[in-house]
């Protein structure tokens, strides 16, 4: 079993009445609550706490972009990755990812994801998201109805770019390039593993089984209705003689404390901030037209974010949270039984971590990390160490008791 922390740096100074007063936390947030002074210690105790995951025993770190937002206040996750390069020795630098679909060319992902997995010595996993439609349709004016296709084409590109040994010429719908010869190449060959985030939509599922990308589900309904969702890929995987728990991945957010008072003291506050005030999203702005396909409504698999971010939905606890399965909080044993069985009942053999959410602060954090990496992990390595993980960088740590490469 693999476990990594993920991080969103969020922006964690929003004012108590941001639900009441604003609409959404994304796109059209207004500008005048920014501060950059609050942004820069965002940044640098974020990048403090990604690297002291690494520290503390995590296998690897994970950061993601995302534009126009106070829920993640990072457009470049390559900047962070690139400073974890330096920073840290043998952890995988997980990048979830970069939106192929919205770069033009999308060969400059390629170069930037070339350039980090050489920087970090080959402990890259290259992440290739469709992207929220808030990020994609309203924040970078990208069509959803043919955002797919788009990536599609963009993924192409980029594997041919990686991979390939003598200079091409690609002529697609949405990229033409006369030349294309990359340099920097990634150092691990023939290419960085490809993890592809996903919010439970069938087509994902298929790309990821298709094409043997690890399927890593993304979402704060929690692993209640990560159930329904995972069930739905290993259906596909299976039907295709695909059953390595290694194949899939899912996040949940976490919190560790040696009494209930101690939880709710500590942490109560910060859960609510996240799902009340990072997840408060206009409906108009989650899920337009043409961004799911038919298949994905016929399903009923609504989007990650029109499927828990609605504004104007009442404001949830954190007994209510935890009984939905949105946040796994308790003493460490308890947090240990309860996300071995997270990890049995979805079979994923990559569990991220999420020990910073909302708006709890630097120290509270570290804290969280450190018992989450030393009294929880340690006692999750032993699952599916009967398998073989092939959807990790060549040069990342496989720590004791691990499925190997």
């Amino acid at each position: 079993m693999k476990i990594e922390m993920f991080h969103l740096c969020p922006y964690r100074d929003l004012p108590e009445d941001f639900r009441e007063k604003h609409r959404s936390v994304w796109v059209d947030v207004p500008s005048h609550l920014f501060d950059g002074e609050i942004a820069s210690r965002t940044y640098n105790e974020t990048l403090d706490e990604i690297k002291y995951a690494a520290e503390m025993g995590y296998d690897g770190v994970c950061v993601n972009e995302h534009h126009q937002n106070a829920y993640g206040i990072m457009p470049s996750p390559n900047i962070m990755a690139a400073a974890m390069s330096r920073e840290t020795k043998d952890v995988a630098i997980i990048v979830m990812g970069n939106s192929i679909a919205l770069y033009d060319p999308p060969i400059r992902v390629a170069e930037e994801f070339a350039m980090l997995d050489c920087i970090s010595g080959g402990r890259l996993v290259a992440g290739f998201p469709v992207g929220s439609a808030m990020d994609t349709a309203f924040g970078y004016g990208s069509n959803p109805a043919n955002l797919r296709e788009k990536y599609a084409e963009a993924e192409e590109l980029i594997l041919r770019a990686w991979e390939s040994d003598e200079i091409f010429a690609f002529d697609g719908k949405y990229t033409q390039l006369r030349y294309v010869n990359l340099w920097p190449r990634p150092l691990q060959k023939p290419r960085p593993p490809i993890w592809v985030p996903g919010a439970g939509s069938i087509e994902t599922w298929k790309t990821c089984v298709d094409k043997g990308h690890l399927y890593a589900y993304l979402s704060y309904s929690g692993y209640k209705r990560g159930k329904q969702v995972m069930e739905g890929f290993w259906n596909v995987a299976q039907s295709a003689g695909i059953d390595n728990p290694y194949h899939a991945g899912f996040l949940q957010l976490v919190c560790v404390a040696d009494s209930e008072q101690e939880l709710q003291d500590k942490y109560a506050a910060h859960a609510e901030y996240f799902f009340n005030k990072m997840l408060h999203i206009y409906p108009g702005f989650a899920d337009p037209p043409g961004y799911r396909t038919v298949d994905t409504i016929k399903a009923g698999l609504m989007s990650q974010t029109s499927s828990f971010g609605r504004a104007g939905e009442k404001e949830l606890t954190f007994d209510e949270l935890r009984e939905a399965g949105n946040v796994v909080a308790g003493t460490p044993d308890q947090v240990t039984n309860q996300l071995e069985q997270v990890i049995k009942d979805l079979r994923i053999g990559h569990l991220m971590i999420l020990n910073q959410f909302g708006s709890i602060p630097h120290e509270l954090a570290k804290e969280n990390i450190r018992r989450t990496a030393h009294e929880v992990v340690p006692n999750l390595r032993h699952l599916w160490s009967d398998y073989k993980d092939h959807w990790w960088p060549q040069n990342a740590v496989v720590r004791e008791g691990i499925g190997n490469n």
